[in-house]
C-alpha cells in the first residue's frame, strides 16, 4: 500500500477518514480495501480525544470494512471492541468515595498556541494524572478532552495522588517553555453508581471544586477535610479558603486548600462570585 501523498490526501472527502479530531486533524483513511486493513492494524495506537470520538472512529472504521467484505478477527476484533479503554463502572467503589477532578489551566489558550503539538502534551498530562491515581489506588471515571476524573476509596489516596501530579508538573519541563499548569478538585461525597458511571450531587460538587481553583492549585471540600482527619497523611496541611455558595449549588461548600512541601502557596483568590 502507498502512502498517501499530501495532495491525494487534501483530495478526499472527510467521510474518507474514521477519526477527525477537534482541530480539524484527518486520521485512519477508510477509501479503498488496503487502507481499510491499515486502519485495523493502526486503530490500537490512536490517541483519541475522549471514548466519544474513539466510539464514532470505531464504528466508521468497522462499516467500511464491512463495505470491503472485510471481518477483523483475532486481536484486531479485541482492538475494536466498544468498551476497550472504558472502566469497568461495575467494579468501581461504592458506598463514600473521593473524586479528584484535574483540568488543564488556560486549555483553549494552550490549544490555540500550539495547533497540533497541543495533542502531545494534553497525552503526556494525562498518562501523568493516571499514573499518580494508580499508584494511590485510584481508577479512571472518565476523560474528556483535558478533564480527568479519577475515584478513590480513601480520600488520603486522593489527596496524595493530587500532591504527586502538581509536584511532577512543578518540575517538569516543556518544549518551547510552555507554562502547563493544573487545576486539581477533591470531593468527598456518596454518589450513586449506575451501569453508565456515577450520579449524583457529589460529582458535580467535585466539578465546581476544581473550577475554583488555579493551576499548581490543590482546593479540597470541607466533606474531604472531615473524611481524611483521622488518617491525614504526615505533612499534608490545610488553609481555609472559606465557606462560598458555587454554580449550581443550593447550599454553600466550606473550600479548603491542601498545603505540602513542593507545592506552591500563592495563588489568587478563588474565583467564586
Amino acid at each position: 500500500m502507498g502512502k498517501l501523498t499530501a495532495r491525494e490526501r487534501a483530495s478526499l472527502p472527510d467521510r474518507a477518514f474514521a477519526y477527525i479530531d477537534a482541530q480539524g486533524g484527518r486520521r485512519l483513511p477508510i477509501h479503498d480495501e488496503a487502507h481499510v486493513r491499515n486502519a485495523l492494524a493502526r486503530f490500537d495506537r490512536v490517541e483519541f480525544e475522549d471514548e466519544a470520538a474513539r466510539e464514532q472512529a470505531r464504528r466508521r472504521l468497522l462499516n467500511a470494512a464491512r463495505r470491503f467484505g472485510i471481518l477483523p478477527v483475532g486481536f484486531v476484533a479485541a482492538q475494536l471492541r466498544p468498551d476497550r479503554g472504558s472502566p469497568d463502572f461495575s467494579k468501581l467503589p461504592t458506598g463514600s468515595v473521593t473524586f479528584l477532578m484535574t483540568d488543564i489551566e488556560r486549555s483553549t489558550r494552550l490549544a490555540e498556541r500550539l495547533g497540533d503539538r497541543y495533542a502531545p502534551l494534553l497525552k503526556d498530562v494525562r498518562a501523568l494524572v493516571r499514573i499518580a491515581g494508580r499508584r494511590r489506588g485510584g481508577r479512571r471515571v472518565d476523560s474528556h478532552g483535558d478533564e480527568y476524573l479519577t475515584v478513590f476509596e480513601t480520600p488520603e489516596g486522593a489527596i496524595e495522588a493530587a500532591i504527586e501530579i502538581q509536584r511532577s508538573l512543578a518540575i517538569r519541563r516543556w518544549p518551547g517553555k510552555i507554562d502547563c499548569r493544573v487545576r486539581a478538585g477533591i470531593h468527598t461525597g456518596h454518589p450513586t453508581l449506575t451501569e453508565s458511571g456515577y450520579v449524583g450531587l457529589a460529582v458535580n460538587t467535585v466539578s465546581r471544586v476544581c473550577y475554583v481553583g488555579h493551576g499548581g492549585q490543590i482546593v479540597v471540600s470541607g466533606a474531604t477535610r472531615t473524611a481524611v482527619a483521622p488518617s491525614l497523611p504526615d505533612g499534608i496541611r490545610f488553609t481555609s479558603l472559606g465557606r462560598h455558595r458555587l454554580t449550581g449549588l443550593s447550599r454553600p461548600v466550606s473550600l479548603y486548600q491542601v498545603r505540602a512541601d513542593g507545592l506552591s502557596e500563592t495563588f489568587p483568590p478563588i474565583r467564586v462570585g
